[in-house]
């Protein structure tokens, strides 16, 4: 298979030298994990000190990692996106709230969005957080099959209800819905109540998405589970695969409280597990629709290898390759120029509300052995490129 993704001429092609300029600077910002740390609790410390410092942030590590502080902010990149076939997931990104009116205001934007999505061809997708919409702790609870008193049961049931709310709107106005993944503690949880929207809202088609996060050795095996309850009850499975972002948190924890971690021994063990899921959802494609999440290449090209083996066009609708925005622009670009189905999730919100999620982005990128390098290489090539060297 041609190798597609060094061409940066496609991959930076909405890129202005400016703007490269940025994205070198700070991947060799984040490059390094001391600035990284430094960098976050200055961030995090001026932030709390209420200090003037939002425009600085909307002016580097905002604008490259978010679309804008509001939906409509998001346009104008989502439109620009779009003129070269990639698609958009508007993800509003504000993490760790913990009160009702808070999940109130995450169910009425995710709504909005769909709104977006159902006007929009460029916007396929709607998304939101299990913990944008109740607390975590609830769903741990849950998961741990401990009893919920009363004022608990009454929260849960609202829980319920915005989940069932959104997908409910997703469905009645054919918007496919992401449902991002969380922490493996409160995960089971929140795969039951995913699993039941599916069973209520995908009898047609996949409309309601959950994640799998191939990192966790059980995956595959909850994915075949829930392919046999897809048969018996009679609905299609959508399921977002990504390797995960969580690790270091799980595998603390795993250790402080004694339990066996559920991540993969090896980074191989996680590639391995991601690929072979990916293998099972082609194979099954006829009631199965894969939002492939990620970053590496060789999965990029194992899935469009196992696309022409099995005869799948390019543009099927129950395939979709996805990336972040802000990174990874030479899959992402240069799968929709070769004619498959890409998906940027495209976060927004108020700066101060979107800082967790864009530390988070610095602290994985510099945890993910490559990323960050492979980023700076093709900068490099395509800012030599244009200079002719």
């Amino acid at each position: 298979m041609d190798k597609i993704f060094n061409n940066t001429q496609v991959a930076f092609s909405l890129k202005s030298d400016t703007e490269l300029d940025r994205a070198y600077f700070l991947f060799k910002l984040i490059d390094s994990q001391p600035l990284v740390r430094i960098g976050t609790a200055v961030t995090n410390f001026a932030i709390k000190a209420h200090l003037p410092v939002e425009g600085l942030i909307r002016a580097t590590v905002f604008d490259h990692f978010c679309g804008g502080v509001s939906e409509n902010d998001c346009l104008p990149v989502v439109d620009k996106m779009f003129t070269k076939g990639v698609s958009s997931v508007l993800d509003y990104s504000v993490e760790g709230k913990e009160e009702e009116a808070q999940f109130d205001a995450a169910l009425e934007m995710t709504l909005k969005t769909i709104d977006f999505a159902e006007e929009k061809k460029s916007i396929p997708f709607a998304v939101f957080k299990p913990t944008g919409f109740g607390r975590f702790e609830l769903y741990e609870k849950l998961g741990e099959g401990q009893t919920l008193n009363t004022e608990e049961q009454a929260e849960w049931n609202r829980v319920v209800e915005r989940f069932d709310i959104v997908c409910k709107a997703a469905h009645d106005k054919d918007v496919a819905l992401l449902i991002d993944g969380e922490e493996s503690w409160m995960q089971d949880a929140a795969d039951d109540l995913v699993a039941e929207m599916m069973k209520k809202y995908n009898k047609e088609k996949a409309i309601v998405f959950n994640t799998l996060q191939m990192y966790r050795w059980d995956r595959l095996d909850y994915l075949k589970k829930l392919h046999e309850q897809a048969k018996q009850d009679g609905f299609y499975i959508g399921m977002k695969l990504v390797r995960g972002a969580y690790m270091e948190k799980e595998i603390k924890r795993a250790e402080e409280k004694g339990y066996p971690s559920p991540i993969c021994a090896t980074k191989e063990a996680t590639d391995e597990n991601y690929d072979a899921s990916v293998v099972y959802m082609v194979e099954h494609l006829e009631k199965m629709s894969i939002f492939a999440g990620t970053h590496n290449e060789l999965s990029s090209y194992k899935l469009m290898d196992l696309m022409r083996i099995n005869n799948i066009v390019k543009n099927d609708d129950r395939i979709w390759f996805g990336q972040l925005y802000g990174m990874s622009d030479n899959i992402s670009y240069n799968l929709a120029e070769n004619g498959y189905n890409v998906a940027k999730y495209l976060p927004f919100g108020p700066v101060r509300d979107v800082m967790p999620y864009l530390i988070r982005r610095a602290e994985e990128n510099t945890s993910v052995a490559g990323q960050t390098s492979r980023e700076l290489t093709l900068i490099k090539t395509e800012r030599n490129r244009r200079k002719g060297k």
